[in-house]
């Protein structure tokens, strides 16, 4: 009966481990048969992925997923997130896959799987109105700022350089609250703020801060899927080696950053 009871037992615990391999490996099948990548991108972060005047999600990173459905030999099907929600999208299985202009942080890679190498940086600063006279991080002290609801940098701002946060959920309420003067500036990525700067109704606004905490951005993948986390890593590399990157940031008006620049000359 013991013997039975332990055969039983470890007929249970071999089937358990083949569903778990199973289920692991099932992702790019999934895909696969349904016929659709299901990718998760910004839809306010011009030019990284925003809205055209149809509605439709375009920019940086969406080329870059298309680049992964092309590769699966599938449609592609963008799924707008923000700072506050894109990982529980990935853990809950809503998208398959995010691009999402995330910061690489070691806190985030305990909850989704961040492929290396990674495929783009920026920095942070702030967007403020010429007239302000911004020159340091210090005189932002005891002004209300603009900021992101789940970004990083919202802490330091606010616990080193002594803030006032005031915390939006997308970039088009922290912008409006900017331009309606409830905002003294809106701390986010340099490179988004860059682009911003180069739009003609924002030519009274400039980026006046020295960028600080420049840091990798990381796409990503579901837990434990490691099959497909090595073909992002196969594709990233190719992206750095063949220029892609440097090419879909001409496509998109960004002048070609040292961080892609150096990717391209460490692989190609």
């Amino acid at each position: 009966m013991i013997v039975d009871t332990i055969k039983s037992v470890a007929a249970v615990v071999l089937m358990a481990g083949i569903g778990a391999t199973t289920a692991s490996a099932d992702i790019l099948d999934t895909i696969k048969e349904r016929g659709k990548l299901i990718v998760g991108v910004k839809a306010d972060y011009k030019p990284y992925g925003f809205l055209d005047t149809s509605g439709a999600i375009i920019g940086i990173e969406p080329d870059l997923a298309t680049d992964v459905a092309d590769k699966l030999g599938v449609e592609v099907e963008f799924v707008p997130v923000v700072s506050s929600n894109r990982m529980q999208f990935l853990e809950q299985g809503k998208i398959d896959l995010m691009i999402a202009t995330m910061t690489d942080k070691p806190d985030r890679r305990k909850v989704v799987q961040i492929i290396d190498p990674n495929y783009y940086s920026s920095g942070t600063n702030v967007l403020s109105l010429k007239s302000l006279g911004l020159k340091e991080w210090d005189d932002l002290r005891g002004k209300p700022v603009c900021g992101i609801q789940g970004a990083f940098y919202n802490k330091a701002t606010s616990q080193e350089y002594g803030a006032e946060i005031v915390a939006f959920k997308g970039t088009a309420e922290a912008y409006s609250a900017l331009k309606a003067g409830n905002c003294a500036a809106f701390v986010y990525d340099d490179s988004a703020i860059v682009a911003k700067t180069n739009d003609p109704e924002w030519a009274d606004y400039e980026m006046p801060l020295p960028t600080i905490d420049d840091a990798p951005w990381g796409l990503a993948v579901p837990l434990g899927e490691d099959g497909f986390g090595t073909l992002m890593s196969e594709m990233i590399t190719d992206w750095h080696k063949s220029g892609r990157i440097l090419e879909l940031e001409t496509k998109w008006g960004v002048a070609n950053t040292p961080f892609a620049k150096a990717m391209n000359e460490k692989f190609k």
